[in-house]
C-alpha cells in the first residue's frame, strides 16, 4: 500500500498537514500529530502495516500492541478519505 498520488503533504510548527489535490475525491485538510505524520511519511513509498509498525517500535517506546493498533487506526482512516492505494 502506498499514500494516493495527488495527497499532498506539508510540514509546518511541528504539525504535519495533508490536502488532496487533482482528481481525489476528498476535499478537504487533514492534520496530523507526530505519530500520524510518521505514518503518513512511511506511506509515501511502497509499504505493509507490518513494516509501519515495526520502524515505529525501533523508534518509539511504547507496546508493540499498541503502536500496531495505532497503525491500524491511522490507516484505516486514511482509506476512508481515499488516501491510500492498495
Amino acid at each position: 500500500m502506498k499514500l494516493k498520488e495527488g495527497f499532498i503533504t506539508h510540514e509546518s510548527g511541528g504539525e504535519q498537514i495533508m490536502v488532496a489535490a487533482g482528481e481525489a475525491k476528498f476535499s478537504g485538510l487533514v492534520r496530523s500529530n507526530k505519530t500520524a505524520a510518521f505514518i503518513v511519511d512511511c506511506l509515501k513509498t511502497e509499504t505493509t502495516e507490518a513494516e509501519i509498525t515495526e520502524k515505529m517500535a525501533a523508534k518509539y517506546d511504547a507496546p508493540k500492541e499498541v503502536i500496531s493498533a495505532d497503525v491500524k487506526k491511522i490507516v484505516d482512516t486514511l482509506r476512508s478519505i481515499g488516501a491510500i492505494d492498495e
